[in-house]
């Protein structure tokens, strides 16, 4: 059974199921990203990947790399472990142009004063 989102059916957020929010749905479950995240410099082995996400439990790291897997952003290759497909390298690519914009937000945020803007008079 696929447990995954997918594209063309039903997923949080989507009666319709476009690509996109299958997408979110899929990378908007603990872990996901972080998964694809570490997979970023090469393969790892499911310990090694717990490892890395700072102790995640074995059964969180065995959904999310099946349901990564079934969406086929990532590979298990033996002997070496779980490893990014070439959808998945293309996502990561996808992510770097957001991580640097979060940069720029942080920053942003860190200069601005809190609370909402008051208004003018």
């Amino acid at each position: 059974m696929n447990r995954h989102p997918k594209p063309g059916t039903p997923v949080r957020g989507s009666d319709t199921g476009k690509p996109v929010m299958a997408l979110l749905d899929l990378l908007g479950r603990r872990w996901s990203l972080r998964v694809i995240w570490e997979l970023r410099a090469g393969p790892l082995t499911s310990r090694a990947l717990r490892n890395v996400c700072g102790g995640v439990s074995p059964n969180v790291i065995a959904d999310r790399t099946r349901e990564l897997r079934e969406a086929r952003l990532v590979v298990l290759e033996e002997p070496e472990g779980y490893a990014l497909t070439a959808l998945g390298r293309e996502l990561l690519e996808r992510f770097l142009p957001l991580i640097a914009w979060s940069e720029r937000w942080a920053a942003a945020l860190r200069r601005a004063p809190t609370g909402p803007p008051r208004p003018r008079r």
